[in-house]
């Protein structure tokens, strides 16, 4: 695989990503770009600097009192919930404070929420927070479990979004195709790469990538 490329947002210039060209398989698609997200997840300064981006579109929008994050995206829940509540978002919670959760995943892949967790979910404004979506599938199915849970859903945002609507609600992101226009996504049957015989890089998803050869 080549280097890293430093991506600048044309909406946020001081949130860097990093990304690798190439030919990754991830769980719903084939796409020409890897989109290293891991200091953005997990650097101090550079998931407060993402918070605090993201949480512009909720100022004065609907409350907000749970944060679900998935893609192992809580540092940056974790500073989003505190930049809400230094704006002065409103919270519908007893004790006036965001929480911040983390799914738990069954042996299919739906997302599930524990007894003790569902009081933050059911009747709860929900903002749905993310590391990448590029077809929505999963986005999607996260936003049919909340719903089951009771949840109102009040946004959806990620770091990188091919959506600009999934499930019927919009979607907020840093960065968009708009930011790297050479940017391509396949269904794993119609991949041009694999047509050409381009051997595949590495599988990946939200959470990183391994690479196969």
């Amino acid at each position: 695989m080549e280097q890293y490329k430093k991506l600048t947002s044309q909406r946020v210039h001081d949130v860097i990503l990093r990304v690798i060209p190439g030919h990754f398989a991830t769980p719903n698609s084939h796409v020409n770009y890897y989109m290293d997200m891991a200091a953005l997840k997990s650097r101090m300064t550079e998931a407060r600097a993402a918070a605090k981006a993201l949480s512009e579109v909720y100022y004065t929008s609907h409350p907000v009192d749970t944060i679900v994050c998935m893609d192992g995206t809580e540092v940056i829940g974790a500073y989003l919930a505190e930049e809400l509540t230094h704006v002065g978002v409103m919270s519908m919670n007893k004790h006036k404070s965001l929480y911040v959760l983390a799914p738990e995943y069954d042996m299919s892949g739906q997302m599930i929420f524990r007894n003790n967790l569902q009081q933050w979910i059911k009747d709860k404004n929900v903002l749905l927070l993310l590391a990448s979506a590029t077809t929505g599938k999963t986005v999607a199915l996260a936003v049919e479990s909340l719903k089951y849970y009771g949840a109102e859903i009040v946004g959806i945002s990620a770091l990188f979004s091919v959506a600009t609507k999934i499930a019927g609600l919009p979607v907020y992101s840093l960065y968009t195709p708009a930011d790297l226009p050479d940017y391509a996504a396949y269904t794993h049957e119609n991949c041009p790469l694999c047509k050409k015989g381009i051997r595949v890089d590495a599988l990946c998803n939200g959470y990183g990538y391994t690479p196969i050869r």
